[in-house]
């Protein structure tokens, strides 16, 4: 360059350039731009496309995971709701059936309790029939023995001794009853 500033023999002012340097340039800068516009902006803007889909696309996915979370959330508190009303619902049935068992249970106990009771007096009643049979004889042989000696004779006649005996006796059971 100096050599065409040389040859010309004027001096160049180096704040304005050749018009020779503004061609060669204008024309790198058009081919720059031409190269830049052509291959590596559509590069770029694949690239600048391709990382905002994935963001959109993440942030959809996260919106949709979300959303499923919230709804599994939901059906998993339903089912908690329902397991919850099944287990009280279990266990009022469990008390109730607890319930009916006790009240079986104590049933069965007052009736065997009023079995042995029964089958006592029954016992007792007949132990008791025994027992006035046996005294009843013992007294008739003893009143009659007692009567023949205070008499003075003999009450051997066995019909008529009975007779009097259950006579006396009868008399004694009216005036205890009484």
């Amino acid at each position: 360059m100096y050599f065409l500033a040389a040859e010309g023999g004027e001096a160049h002012n180096p704040i304005i350039p050749l018009w020779q340097e503004i061609v060669v340039g204008s024309v790198a800068f058009i081919v720059l731009c031409f190269v830049l516009m052509k291959f590596v902006f559509p590069r770029m803007e694949q690239t600048f496309q391709a990382r905002v889909d994935a963001i959109e696309g993440g942030i959809k996915r996260a919106e949709a995971a979300q959303a499923e979370a919230n709804q599994l959330l939901e059906q998993y508190r339903a089912q908690l709701a329902e397991a919850r009303t099944d287990a009280a619902k279990i266990r009022d049935d469990a008390r109730a059936d607890a319930e009916g068992i006790r009240q079986d249970i104590l049933a069965k106990a007052r009736e065997e309790s009023d079995r042995v009771i029964q089958a006592g007096k029954d016992a007792l009643a007949a132990e008791r029939a025994t027992i006035v049979r046996e005294l009843r004889a013992e007294v008739g042989t003893i009143a009659v023995d007692l009567a023949s000696k205070i008499v003075g004779e003999s009450l051997a006649d066995e019909a008529r001794r009975k007779g009097t005996v259950d006579r006396f006796l009868s008399g004694l059971e009216s005036t205890g009853a009484r």
